[in-house]
């Protein structure tokens, strides 16, 4: 199916420059993943404790935190990034790279990832938080000891939605100079009428969202 020229041309290209985006793409990934999961899950512990049916309802902090929320969730990514550009200049040094690119992805994930965990925390059963409560389980208590215990499968696929989300997000930031997959085959593959590389970070990253589903799917089962 594909020639001798294909693989020369293959192995050419992938040590110097699909071999390091692969990388660079994986780090940002795994960075606004990780610092995102983090800011997310604190924030949904607020929209939990202050929502309307909350364990602690207060309703002009929840407004102020659902408007937060929405109003950051209502930006495509690629927008984000290009919008808060002199954030990111303050904050980093610069708006170019893969550091760069790691600011606004996590201040689009964080959102994304708290109002997921808030709605698979209220879809735990209401008896159990009640009788939590009639043990005396303080609202901490609550939360880890019953919402996240009940709400792990849930998590998982969260994690796994988030991650290649955002995985698609790191590809796109490629285009205002995030670097990783998505600059190499915009610059080095559609724009160079490079086929190979375009088609081959293409498949690369189809291959990085089955590895990332198949990792969620089997968590899943194992805990369901």
């Amino acid at each position: 199916m594909f020639g001798n020229e294909f693989w020369v041309e293959l192995l050419k290209y992938f040590d110097k420059i699909i071999g390091p985006a692969i990388f660079s793409t994986i780090r940002m990934v795994t960075a606004t993943m990780i610092i995102a999961s983090i800011l997310g899950f604190g924030l949904a512990i607020l929209l939990t404790l202050y929502g309307p049916q909350g364990l602690r309802p207060r309703e002009k902090i929840y407004k102020v935190l659902d408007f937060i929320v929405n109003s950051i969730r209502s930006f495509p990514a690629l927008i984000l990034i290009v919008a808060i550009s002199p954030i990111t200049r303050m904050v980093v040094g610069t708006t170019i790279g893969e550091k760069a690119a790691i600011l606004p992805l996590t201040l689009a994930a964080t959102p994304f990832i708290a109002r997921l965990i808030e709605d698979s925390f209220k879809e735990v059963d209401k008896q159990l938080i009640e009788a939590a409560r009639s043990f005396g389980a303080s609202d901490m208590q609550i939360i880890f000891r019953v919402m996240v215990k009940e709400a792990i499968p849930s998590l998982i696929s969260i994690t796994t939605l988030t991650a290649i989300t955002y995985l698609a997000a790191s590809t796109m930031a490629g285009a205002v100079g995030a670097g990783g997959l998505g600059a190499v085959a915009l610059n080095y593959g559609y724009q160079s009428f490079n086929n190979t590389i375009l088609y081959t970070s293409v498949f690369i990253l189809f291959i990085m969202v089955q590895i990332i589903q198949g990792i969620g799917t089997w968590l899943y089962k194992k805990i369901v």
